[in-house]
């Protein structure tokens, strides 16, 4: 009994002086933010409950600012990001990563759309009108398999830098994977997940960045391992997708979505039964006889010339003079004029379904996107008041949507000499990743209607020699870039999503 009393007291004495070295820590690591004069990280922690994949789920939501320090310990730049994880501290359990595109584009867009625990609603196809804009419980959101990290990169969000730091020093394909690098290992840490599962994922310029990110992750000595990268709407080879004079391989990466989008608005001639097959007789004669006919250029014989132009204009649905005049080579912006025009309409770049009124039908390009200004007000009214509201985010900050970063520095880390400053691909990465890793996966979502990422433009960057067919997969969809606006899409993507993270 005075044994049990005296371990008793000495606990007592010494839990002040344990508590005391940790507050002494705590003040340690807290003391180079104190003299900067940096307030502590803006973080809310709120708990929740839902249905998700058809399982009950409680779950914890944390938001707010983590910073990224320099080795002195100075803080640098606040990333903001929200964090679900599931209740019980499974440390077996998936972590994804999730971040969209721009560069310059905040994640609200797979938050509030596609994988976060709400989702905003609209009309699949249309302008998205005037608020309210219905917030409803997502049940296509992946918590029933995977805890869930969606990061603002630094200029997009509620992220930014912090005192004199300048902003762009982060405004680059590397510069800005690294940064994103040091959050997930910040986050590892602080969180005790270093022997989760790991998935990152992204949309868009989020798909560059992944493949930036994963050189990061993994290709220093202080590696993060990663099981699977999400990749939806790819667009890694910017070289090959360079829209300047002397460059044929644009022509040849857009024609089978040029085919896809005649075929959805009924201009294709002699259409075949589905959108697949249109594609895949787009993607054979892009590669074949057009191919050929661009790169012999002015040597192209006039027997030749007819035979692609006739091919070509009923594959785009343009006309064969349209055709002719453009020397067998459609530019994305006359394709988006031209190939409603009788209609006196317009089609999307971001998902060429939809369609919109131009001050006039007479010029060459549309005025806008109207996939793009038919979805961004709902999204940033959904994220702002789900953030504020919802979560208990309290900041005087504006949300940036997308259009906060400029000056993108496109030089590869590792990628030296002349041509790589003008070739720009992170495809090589990637490559180099599935290579050094084996238990790497990839799953590439492709929409049929995108022209901002081409889906033969993702299925060229990686069938280069060096990639491993068989750890990559490829799932399409009857929307455009964000295919998630379309409900059964929705469903879809976040089944083969699932399936991909399960089969692990």
């Amino acid at each position: 009994m005075r044994l049990t009393i005296s371990l008793a007291a000495l606990a007592l004495a010494i839990m002040p002086l344990a508590v005391q070295a940790q507050d002494e820590g705590r003040k340690k690591d807290e003391a180079p933010a104190a003299e900067a004069g940096v307030p502590a990280p803006n973080v809310s922690v709120t708990h929740h409950k839902g249905v998700f994949g058809g399982k009950a789920i409680s779950y914890t939501a944390t938001t707010g600012e983590t910073y990224i320090k320099d080795k002195d310990g100075k803080p640098l730049a606040a990333i903001y990001a929200t964090s679900y994880v599931k209740d019980g501290g499974d440390k077996t359990r998936p972590i994804t990563f999730l971040y969209n595109g721009g560069p310059g584009s905040g994640s609200l867009w797979l938050h509030m759309g596609a994988f976060g625990p709400k989702r905003v609603v609209l009309p699949d196809a249309q302008d998205d009108g005037a608020p309210p804009y219905p917030l409803v419980d997502n049940a296509e959101s992946l918590l029933d398999v995977t805890d869930l990290v969606f990061i603002d990169p630094v200029g997009t969000g509620f992220s930014h830098a912090i005192g004199k730091k300048d902003p762009k020093d982060y405004w680059g394909v590397s510069a800005d994977a690294k940064s994103i690098a040091d959050y997930i290992r910040l986050w590892l840490g602080e969180n005790g997940r270093w022997s989760s599962p790991k998935y990152i994922g992204g949309e868009s310029y989020g798909t560059t960045r992944s493949v930036a990110l994963i050189n990061e992750l993994e290709g220093s000595y202080n590696d993060v391992s990663v099981n699977g990268i999400i990749l939806i709407s790819s667009i890694l080879d910017f070289g090959a997708s360079a829209e300047v004079q002397g460059n044929e391989m644009p022509y040849i990466l857009n024609l089978p979505s040029m085919a896809t989008t005649a075929w959805y608005h009924k201009k294709m001639g002699n259409p075949p039964a589905t959108v697949a097959e249109a594609a895949q007789q787009a993607r054979a004669f892009a590669i074949g006889p057009y191919a050929a006919a661009l790169l012999k250029g002015n040597q192209l014989s006039d027997q030749e010339r007819a035979s692609i132009r006739t091919e070509l204009s009923r594959l785009t649905g343009l006309s064969e003079a349209f055709v002719d005049h453009a020397e067998l080579r459609i530019s994305p912006g006359r394709f988006y004029k031209e190939l409603l025009r009788d209609r006196g309409v317009s089609i999307g770049r971001l998902d060429t379904r939809y369609t919109g009124k131009d001050y006039d039908a007479a010029g060459e390009e549309p005025d806008n996107d109207p996939s793009f200004y038919a979805i961004d007000g709902a999204y940033t009214a959904a994220m702002n008041s789900y953030a504020r509201d919802e979560l208990k985010y309290k900041t005087e900050r504006q949300y940036v949507t997308i259009g906060g970063v400029s000056g993108w520095d496109w030089k590869l880390q590792g990628q030296r000499g002349r041509d790589s400053e003008v070739y720009a691909s992170v495809a090589p990465y990637l490559s180099k990743a599935l290579r050094e890793n084996s238990g790497l996966k990839v799953f590439v979502g492709q929409g049929w209607y995108d022209f901002a990422t081409p889906f033969f433009g993702a299925e060229y960057a990686m069938s280069r020699t060096g990639f491993d067919p068989a750890r990559i997969q490829y799932h399409y969809y009857d929307a455009g870039h964000m295919m998630y606006v379309r409900p059964d899409d929705l469903r879809k993507l976040s089944a083969d999503i699932r399936a991909f993270i399960n089969a692990r």
